[in-house]
């Protein structure tokens, strides 16, 4: 096994050479600061100076120079050491990872409907410029398309399938919807986008259309009197959600290199196996709406398919189709290319040389602004490296090395993390005690935040000391009040994937909107400056509290002589976890003997009361010798859920605690193995998982057994 401590870390680093929205903005923190609130806990020196180093000001100021240039996977290099640049100035040792991936890029398409009295419906597939935001109308503003979209045309009638999940096309079967030969179209929500086509091509459909619905902007509506974008906090109708169409739930990463990293003379796999063979093209709510009324009367009325996520908001009866002698045509032609991304990378290395925190953020975007996604992540991620610099600068200097990660090529599939990750995972194996990623850092004011267990107390007591948008709450009321206490479990969809498969725990960041919050303009053109600067955070203070939060989450992570883990807490969530196993078994027809997995329950239950005991002792007497064995089982055991090899068919997956949905791509399902053999109808599966994952478990238990 490879092992790299300071000395390789430092080498890695040398060598990878509204005036309404205004109003409404106040009216949240008014609303925020007329309700109870928790004391503010006590700050140290250290976490003193990081909270004051870190201004809004300028935070809106990184903002403004990453949303106003192309950063398009691949395309990105100037912003890459732009960033790397930034950290560097702040006493970063930073440079660029490069690797060499594949990648395609949009070049033309058409989308038309033909109605049996010969009229033609031509929908615009772009979006407004608006006079209001510059960047909407540059002259490189990108298309919108499909990432990994396959080229190609179809001619054919067309079928709403509502949100594209197996269990729709079931459902479409059962009525008797005729599927094969047909165009898809389907409503972005429910699973992965590249899901939706993924299992219209498998029932043998020709292409498929995927357009964003109202429903999902709740009381945000136009329909409900609220004016769109630019004008107010509405949608506008012409925004298109861009994304990619990777099978993501099989695995992410450069679709050609899977298991290894994509470097120039890499051995190259058949891409087929994640890749769609049939075309999309993603379209706005306004130009599906003539779409989808033209199925009117045909078929299946929507509340009469009776399924969940089928009906929207749109004026349409949402029928299945098809609509006889209506046809649809479209054409979709991308430009396939192996093109270098780069990843920026900033190191402090630590005085303990085998324990390691990585804070990452992905940079690229699906246009040229992505002021919430991904750079307000990106933004907050300059001013933690300007507030470390403060403390740098005191001559301070942090146990455990800090590596900052700014990813390239996220949204086309986790690209730029995933070969990291398959590169170094020798030393992150041995090294990585936590990541921690931040990607839409601010979209809205407030905080969600999914992780691994042993992360939930402290990544609370953390909240507890941050003043949430200059009020006089804290930032843990405000959670509390949106979340009533939950942490979200980590699936997929963003750049801690590889990490918790390689047993790292992490922890995933972010604040959103509400349901009488701005509209988030995901994904589209209107995600810019303007958009942010006017409706989602106008004074940057969601921003500055979220970076004053990963700012004392990833110092106290680095710096503590003892490991701030909770692993009791990973105890009481995996017998959580056996509870909403047991309800799925006794929702089926099948019988499974779980005793074994309650068993391993159990036992890693005793050990981690036990380590916690130990930790405690090590404290109490200064024993240093005895908390460097600790810190090492914390940083180690979760290995321990990945020792049994991977999920069937989707071998890059090998969490046998949670995974993303083999049908979610995003959501997490827990004990997948045995959960999802069971939803297959496959016992003996479901049985070998069950022995699988209990021996994860007790793998796990062992290496934190006293």
């Amino acid at each position: 096994m490879w092992h790299c401590g300071s000395q390789c870390l430092a080498f890695i680093a040398f060598s990878l050479t509204f005036a309404n929205a205004r109003l409404h903005a106040q009216f949240v923190q008014q609303s925020l600061i007329d309700r109870p609130n928790i004391p503010l806990s006590a700050l140290t020196s250290e976490e003193s100076i990081l909270i004051e180093a870190i201004s809004n000001t300028s935070i809106s100021e990184w903002s403004y120079y990453y949303t106003h240039g192309l950063h398009l996977a691949g395309k990105n290099l100037t912003m890459a050491q732009w960033t790397a640049d930034r950290w560097g100035e702040n006493g970063w040792n930073s440079s660029l990872v490069s690797y060499q991936v594949y990648l395609n890029y949009p070049v033309d398409k058409s989308l038309s409907v033909t109605y049996p009295n010969g009229s033609i419906y031509q929908p615009s597939l772009e979006e407004a410029v608006l006079e209001q935001d510059e960047t909407t109308g540059y002259p490189n503003r990108i298309p919108t398309f499909h990432g990994y979209s396959a080229s190609g045309a179809a001619n054919a009638e067309f079928v709403y399938v509502g949100q594209g999940q197996q269990s729709d096309f079931a459902r479409l079967i059962e009525l008797g919807v005729p599927l094969e030969g047909k165009i898809a179209v389907s409503k972005y929500g429910g699973p992965f986008r590249g899901l939706k086509v993924k299992n219209a091509q498998e029932n043998g459909m020709m292409g498929v259309i995927i357009f964003t619905d109202t429903i999902d902007d709740g009381n945000i509506t136009e329909a409900n009197g609220y004016a769109a974008y630019p004008d107010g906090p509405a949608r506008n109708p012409s925004a298109v959600q861009r994304g990619s169409v990777l099978f993501l739930s099989t695995y992410p990463g450069d679709p050609t290199t899977p298991g290894w990293a994509s470097k120039n003379g890499s051995l190259r796999a058949d891409p087929s196996t994640v890749l769609p063979r049939i075309p999309s093209i993603p379209i706005s709510y306004a130009d599906a709406i003539p779409i989808l009324a033209a199925l009117d009367g045909y078929g299946t009325p929507g509340p009469e398919v009776d399924r969940t996520g089928w009906v929207g908001a749109l004026n349409v009866s949402y029928s299945t189709g098809p609509a006889p002698g209506t046809t649809m045509s479209m054409t979709n032609l991308m430009e396939t290319t192996y093109a270098p991304i780069w990843n920026s990378i900033g190191i402090i290395n630590g005085t303990i040389a085998d324990e390691t925190i990585v804070i990452g953020n992905h940079r690229d975007a699906w246009i040229i602004g992505g002021a919430a996604d991904p750079n307000s992540g990106s933004a907050i991620m300059v001013e933690l490296s300007k507030a470390f610099g403060s403390l740098l600068s005191t001559g301070w200097r942090p146990k455990r090395n800090i590596v900052l990660a700014s990813w390239d090529g996220e949204e086309m599939g986790l690209l730029g993390s995933v070969e990291f990750v398959e590169e170094y995972a020798p030393w992150l194996t041995q090294t990585v005690v936590s990541y921690v990623n931040i990607d839409v850092g601010a979209s809205g004011p407030w905080p969600f935040i999914e992780a691994t267990p042993e992360l939930h107390t402290l990544a609370m007591d953390i909240m507890q000391k941050i003043v949430w948008m200059d009020t006089n709450r804290t930032m843990k009321d405000v959670w509390l009040e949106y979340t009533n206490g939950s942490f979200g479990v980590l699936g997929s969809g963003s750049d801690y994937t590889a990490f918790v498969q390689r047993g790292i725990g992490s922890i995933d960041i972010s604040a959103g909107g509400g349901p009488t919050d701005p509209v988030y303009q995901y994904h589209s053109n209107f995600d810019s400056y303007h958009w942010m600067s006017t409706f989602g955070d106008p004074d940057f203070l969601t921003h500055k509290s979220m970076a004053q939060y990963l700012s004392l989450l990833v110092y106290n992570l680095a710096d503590q002589d003892a490991i701030q883990f909770d692993v009791p807490n990973y105890a009481t969530q995996l017998e959580k976890y056996y509870e909403d196993l047991l309800s799925t078994i006794n929702s089926t027809s099948q019988t499974l003997d779980t005793s074994s997995l309650r068993s391993a329950i159990d036992e890693f239950s005793i050990s981690a009361t036990e380590v916690q005991a130990l930790e405690e002792h090590a404290v109490e007497t200064s024993d240093h010798e005895l908390l460097t064995i600790v810190n090492h089982k914390y940083r180690d055991f979760q290995r321990g859920f990945v020792s049994q090899g991977g999920l069937p068919n989707r071998e890059f997956y090998r969490h046998l605690i949670f995974a993303p949905g083999i049908d979610t791509g995003y959501a997490a399902t827990t004990y997948p193995g045995i959960t999802e053999a069971l939803q297959a109808g496959n016992s003996s599966l479901a049985a070998e998982f069950v022995r699988k994952t209990a021996d994860a478990i007790l793998t796990a238990a062992s290496i934190i057994k006293v």
